[in-house]
């Protein structure tokens, strides 16, 4: 077997103060024994890989220069975020945490070999990219007739919804809240719990992404964009008893919003007993994403028992071990077209992924919108 060349998406962030994209070839050595070569033919942008590939620039001021393969795009990142960013300074980074594609080299082991010519998905990060090394391990194999853009988005959303009942379960609590809820992930996690029983308050934030809800079947949805959205929230947590939540928005009064409606739920079924220090019940609030990058306001009414922290998807999956992790897989490969089913806006190649008006539109993260790169596509 001889080396084969690769061309992918890098991202870099340069001392003066400015982030570069560009298409960059690499070579890729043969697989060795547990290895194979995988074709990537379809590879979501997801909210999570905006980050490194975007690293805060100013999006809305992006030019590129060149023309096919040598293509750059160039834009201006503030003072403020590459202060955060001085560990990535003059490293060219690959992007594209998933995706999919077909097997088209394998290393001699009967594990490896058994993978030739097989559509999988693979979550081990640089998929902006036409060929991808991984451990025949790391590959999810999809059930036959199974297209690339169908196991697209095998890891990153149906891990995580399935992460967040886990949660849920092992932290004794009976029901979730969950924000942005009308998203990719927002709908997975709808029909996950529609199916699993579990019941869910859907946030969100206008009246459009309520009736896409609506339409899945969701019971209880709340517009924070409304007056009434306090007691709406209440009475929703009154509905499911959930003490759970997990926010994709980050940053503004939401999370400290929920917390003190939960405690108003709780403080109002024991009101018979005052207590100075509010309730017993613990409430919980998971942050997963930054949508809005600013501070968290807490707004002090949840009494003595709660809690604010981080959820990331890595981290739970080395918490809860290899053995819990294969059979979350095992689920998604099974619901792949059903339960954990993606829809996607536009597909483009990675010359494509360059162009400052695609750019400027996926990184929107609207809801409704979600862009697939297919590295396959020709360049030239």
């Amino acid at each position: 077997m001889v080396d084969q060349t690769s061309l992918g998406l890098r991202s870099l962030v340069k001392q003066d103060g400015s982030l570069e994209l560009s298409l960059a070839q690499v070579t890729v050595s043969p697989p060795k024994n547990d290895e194979v070569i995988v074709r990537v033919e379809a590879t979501p942008i997801n909210p999570s890989d905006l980050g490194l590939l975007l690293a805060g620039g100013d999006v809305s001021s992006a030019k590129a220069s060149g023309k096919g393969r040598q293509t750059v795009v160039a834009a201006p990142i503030a003072p403020a975020v590459m202060r955060a960013l001085s560990a990535r300074i003059g490293k060219s980074m690959p992007v594209g945490l998933e995706g999919a594609g077909v097997v088209t080299n394998a290393g001699p082991s009967p594990e490896a070999q058994a993978l030739l010519g097989k559509t999988v998905s693979i979550f081990v990060g640089g998929m902006y990219g036409q060929l991808r090394k991984a451990r025949a391990a790391d590959c999810l194999v999809l059930p036959a007739g199974i297209k690339t853009e169908e196991a697209a988005s095998a890891f990153v959303n149906p891990l995580t919804a399935l992460g967040m009942l886990e949660t849920a379960r092992r932290e004794g609590h009976k029901g979730l809240v969950h924000t942005a809820a009308a998203s990719n992930l927002g709908q997975i996690l709808n029909r996950l719990c529609q199916a699993d029983g579990i019941p869910l308050v859907n946030i969100v934030r206008s009246e459009e992404q309520v009736q896409i809800l609506k339409g899945l079947g969701a019971k209880h949805i709340v517009n924070s964009a409304q007056a009434s959205f306090r007691d709406d929230l209440v009475s929703a947590l009154k509905a499911t008893g959930a003490t759970l939540a997990f926010d994709a928005i980050g940053g503004g009064k939401l999370a400290g919003q929920i917390l003190n409606a939960m405690e108003a739920v709780a403080a109002g079924a024991s009101a018979e007993t005052y207590n100075m220090y509010g309730s017993s019940v613990h409430k919980q609030v998971y942050i997963y994403g930054t949508l809005d990058p600013g501070p968290i306001e807490l707004t002090r009414g949840s009494g003595m028992a709660w809690g604010i922290g981080g959820w990331l998807l890595f981290h739970f999956l080395a918490k809860v071990g290899p053995e819990v992790e294969a059979r979350l897989k095992a689920r998604v490969a099974s619901e792949i077209r059903t339960t954990f089913a993606s829809h996607y806006t536009r597909t483009i190649s990675l010359l494509e992924a360059l162009d400052p008006g695609l750019i400027a539109a996926y990184s929107r993260r609207a809801t409704g919108e979600k862009f697939l790169i297919n590295p396959s596509l020709a360049i030239d």
